[in-house]
């Protein structure tokens, strides 16, 4: 009678609410707090998938390490509305980890796609309707002297984004697993990527109309004593042309020698200074 060998089954490797969990606090609490000029937030969001990168490539260095690596790639958005960034990745490097087809460079994409429109949608909501919204419940008291309009503020708003945030991370990583599953099932992964990647672009544009501001004063003196403001004609040629050269100046100063960003801050204030100390800009 022949003896058969059972298989071990292999377990899926899942995250704990523990691990979640600890990804959600050491982001909230540092978000605003480690940025740089190179990487903005990249180091905490990093920072953050530590204790989950250990327990789904627990034994494997190199797999870490390059964990490690595509989290620290440049990354900035909203810290409140930004943990559902922070669950989705939480979902896919889990689902990298059991096995499923998913590249460094779809992990990165889709934080990369998703982290612009993501600010905008909480610069709008959180700072600039919630903040607003709570400090004018509190304005009438701190009229009367009361102290507890300087404090009310802070422990609300704090309490009310942390509990957004809080659950905006638990539904992503939930959402995010099943999402990610049925995506790579039917193909759709990389449309995904590219919607991801062209809404961000959009939401890029958008802010660089809108916070880009470059003129120039220079006006032509023509015979006759009439006086032309080339600002004007520039105007009535495109509006917006300056600024519009300055962002396709600095995106093709990326595109060729790379995301330099000390280098391109530089290079502004340097612009900057020299065109107003002749009058150009």
């Amino acid at each position: 009678m022949e003896n058969k060998v059972e298989k071990p089954s292999t377990e899926p490797i899942k995250l704990s609410k523990k691990e979640v969990n600890k990804a959600f606090w050491i982001y909230q609490l540092g978000c605003e707090l480690s940025n740089s000029y190179e990487r903005l937030q990249s180091l905490i969001f990093c920072a953050s998938m530590i204790p989950a990168i250990k327990k789904l490539y627990a034994g494997d260095k190199e797999a870490q390490k390059e964990a490690l690596k595509r989290h620290l790639v440049f990354f900035n958005t909203e810290g409140t509305i930004g943990s559902t960034v922070q669950g989705i990745a939480l979902a896919m490097e889990e689902e990298k980890a059991n096995g499923a087809s998913i590249s460094d460079s779809a992990i990165t994409s889709i934080k990369t796609g998703l982290m612009g429109p993501l600010a905008g949608i909480g610069d709008s909501v959180i700072w600039s309707a919630l903040m607003p919204i709570i400090i004018s419940i509190f304005i009438p008291m701190a009229n009367q002297g009361s102290a507890i309009a300087g404090i009310g503020p802070l422990l609300i708003y704090t309490l009310v984004t942390m509990y957004i945030s809080y659950v905006l991370i638990k539904r992503s990583y939930s959402l995010g697993k099943s999402s990610i599953t049925s995506l790579l099932q039917n193909g759709m992964i990389k449309q995904v990527i590219y919607g991801a990647n062209v809404l961000g672009m959009m939401m890029m544009g958008a802010l660089s109309a809108s916070y880009v501001t470059v003129s120039t004063p220079l006006k032509l003196h023509v015979s006759g004593g009439s006086t032309i403001v080339l600002q004007s004609i520039l105007n009535s040629m495109f509006k917006g042309l300056l600024p519009l050269v300055a962002v396709f100046a600095i995106y093709w100063y990326m595109q060729k020698k790379g995301p330099r960003y000390g280098v391109i801050i530089g290079s502004i204030i340097l612009v900057s200074l020299v065109g107003a100390f002749f009058g150009i800009l």
